[in-house]
């Protein structure tokens, strides 16, 4: 029997709740202004549901990264309102104001900045943004795993979850020589997590059940691989 299908449960989606008078959220992704902030309407009440918003990553805090799309609406103004998607350098590119940094900001304090720019231009201007798609919070799973690739994370996913969305392990997999590696952006060191699935499910090791980050990198070696000096 499979232990590890028998165990673990992946929680996946989920939709997307209202959290405060600055940004809203609905299925389609993220909506920050930077006027009219007021309007936003009031979050749904029940344990349940804020319970499944804390889940999330997408929240007010959410922090755009590159590929991410996002719809930026300039109020009563066509021309300057665009679907854009981050480049890789973590810029967008609109009429008027031209590159903008879009990475490492929040939907509500890109929206400002763009406000700021185009009052040279226009009175008043009301930006708002909404992130469309997530593409920036992906995570990959090598190794001895049925289906290896890159995948996105939707909702805090644990190393054990990761495992299971792919596919779970090979016949030959290492199970107790996971590593995760997780890259920084310069800032911090690199950090290299090793983990072993026996500890985490029979010797109550639950702290090598790491909740990923985006970019980090799961490897599931082979016995074959752990063997060999």
């Amino acid at each position: 029997m499979n232990l590890l299908r028998s165990v673990l449960s992946v929680v996946v989606g989920g939709a997307l709740a209202v959290s405060s008078a600055t940004a809203s959220y609905a299925e389609t992704g993220v909506v920050a202004g930077s006027q009219d902030r007021g309007a936003a309407p009031a979050a749904p009440a029940g344990g349940a549901q804020s319970g499944e918003k804390s889940s999330l990553i997408v929240t007010t805090d959410y922090i755009i990264g590159p590929e991410d799309v996002l719809e930026i609406t300039v109020w009563r103004n066509v021309d300057l309102s665009k679907l854009v998607a981050v480049r890789p350098d973590g810029r967008i590119s609109l009429p008027l104001v031209g590159d903008v940094t879009a990475v490492g900001r929040t939907a509500s304090q890109l929206a400002e900045d763009i406000s700021v720019r185009l009052k040279e231009f226009k009175e008043n201007p009301q930006v708002s943004i909404v992130v469309k798609e997530v593409n920036s919070y992906t995570i990959f799973v090598l190794g001895e795993v049925t289906k290896p690739g890159k995948y996105p994370l939707k909702t805090k996913t644990t190393l054990l979850q990761a495992i299971t969305i792919a596919g779970g392990f090979t016949p030959v997999a290492a199970r107790n020589k996971l590593v995760v590696f997780r890259f920084s952006d310069g800032s911090e060191k690199d950090v290299k997590i090793k983990a072993s699935y026996d500890d985490i499910i029979l010797r109550d090791s639950s702290g090598q059940n790491v909740v990923l980050k985006p970019g980090d990198t799961i490897v599931v070696p082979s016995e074959t691989m752990v063997l060999v000096p």
